[in-house]
Parts: C-alpha cells; sequence; structure tokens
C-alpha cells in the first residue's frame, strides 16, 4: 500500500508490522502523519517500524525505540579509504581483477542487464556450500527484482570481454547521505579474477565522486555474540 507518498509493506499474521518499502534508504518525512495513514488506511497494522538515517546517530524522536546495527563505511576519498581503511590483501585483491583483464563500468538498466543478471544467478545452485534460493530466476524476475528504486539506483558491472561476470547494485537515500549495497554478485568460475572485490572498491569510488558520505553494507553478523557494548 502507499501513505503519505511512501510505499509500505506489511508482514505478520498475528501481528502486522509494517514497515517502508527499502527501509535502508528511504525515510518518514513526518512519522507522525504516516502513523496517522496507517491508522485510516482501513488495513490492520499493529506495529510500524522505520529507520533512522545513519547519519543520524541520536535518537530523534520520542517512539519506543531499539538499537540495530549496520556495516557502515564512512567515506571521504577514495584515497583514504584504498589507503588507510583497507588492508593490504582486499586491495591486492582489487588489483588482481584489473590484471586479468575486468572492466567495470555503470551500466543502463535495459534488457542486456537483466539478461547478464540471469546468467550470473543461473550459474550454479549451490553457492558457499548452500543451496542458493535465486537459482533459476527467470528474466521476468530479473526485471523485476532490478527495477526498484531506480530513480535513485546505479548498477555497476565487472565485465571480461563483452561478459558481465558480476555486478553491483546501490540505492541511494533521497538526500544523497548513503548508498546501500542491495545487491552484488559474480560468478563462481571467475572467482580467480576477484570481480566481486573489484566491484566493492568500485562503490567506495562512486561514493567518494558523489560526495555521498556512507556506503551501507547490510547488518553485521557477530556470528554467535548477539550484542556488543
Amino acid at each position: 500500500m502507499n501513505v503519505c507518498s511512501r510505499d509500505i509493506r506489511i508482514r505478520g499474521r498475528f501481528i502486522r508490522i509494517a514497515s517502508l518499502d527499502g527501509e535502508k534508504y528511504t525515510f518518514p518525512d513526518d512519522p507522525a502523519a504516516m502513523i496517522a495513514g496507517l491508522r485510516k488506511c482501513g488495513t490492520r497494522v499493529d506495529l510500524f517500524t522505520f529507520l533512522q538515517s545513519v547519519s543520524e546517530t541520536s535518537p530523534k524522536y520520542s517512539y519506543p525505540m531499539e538499537w540495530d546495527n549496520l556495516a557502515v563505511l564512512p567515506v571521504s576519498t577514495f584515497d583514504h579509504w584504498w589507503t588507510q581503511q583497507i588492508r593490504s590483501f582486499p586491495r591486492n585483491r582489487a588489483r588482481q581483477a584489473e590484471k586479468k583483464g575486468v572492466v567495470l563500468r555503470e551500466v543502463a538498466v535495459d534488457e542486456a542487464l537483466f539478461k547478464g543478471i540471469v546468467e550470473i544467478y543461473n550459474e550454479c545452485p549451490i553457492r558457499q556450500g548452500k543451496r542458493f534460493p535465486h537459482y533459476g530466476m527467470s528474466l521476468e524476475s530479473a526485471r523485476t527484482y532490478a527495477s526498484t528504486f531506480l530513480d535513485r539506483s546505479v548498477y555497476i558491472g565487472a565485465f571480461l570481454g563483452e561478459v558481465m561476470i558480476g555486478f553491483i547494485k546501490l540505492v541511494m537515500d533521497e538526500a544523497r547521505t548513503q548508498a546501500c549495497l542491495v545487491h552484488i554478485l559474480s560468478m563462481v568460475r571467475h572467482k580467480d579474477k576477484a570481480p566481486t572485490n573489484a566491484l566493492i572498491a568500485a562503490a567506495v569510488r562512486f561514493c567518494a565522486e558523489r560526495g555521498i558520505p556512507n556506503l551501507v553494507y547490510e547488518n553485521f553478523s557477530y556470528g554467535k555474540r548477539k550484542r556488543i557494548a
């Protein structure tokens, strides 16, 4: 449903939880107005949740809240990240892609991209020792999967010749204070060329060149530890 010009997703049967579509890069302008809109929408909603921008490190509102965690890279310049923020191993892996002929470039959202995504997702049914849930993706599914938030998204492809062997999708928030790494995947058979490392470097360069101060990867995993101080 759409409330206050924002798409809302609702999940749960017994407790109905509403949240913003793309909540890691979409934030409410006026939470009180959204709550009022949800109360009038005609669909039962028990709880509405939203995130603040990662640049807002203190709670802005008086609503009940819980701390969450995200793996976020503060970005100033690409050179600072390359020389000061990463170790030699990932830096050498990113260099390896270029040495082995991998070319990185922004790509248009068109049929060529969709076909490339299908080939990458359907390359292998098992990834990292687990069943890959997106294996068997159709071209139509790829169009739907890839065509969200296009007004503030960018795709960067890793190419070996004319073949796309990996890609990354970045989605920015409306204020351009953060870019979220929504999709990143590369072909298993080209793992020796380290396209994924090169794509992450390209994402940092993209943020640095456009003055986007935060690159958001995902929720950080602490393994068996549930919380840290």
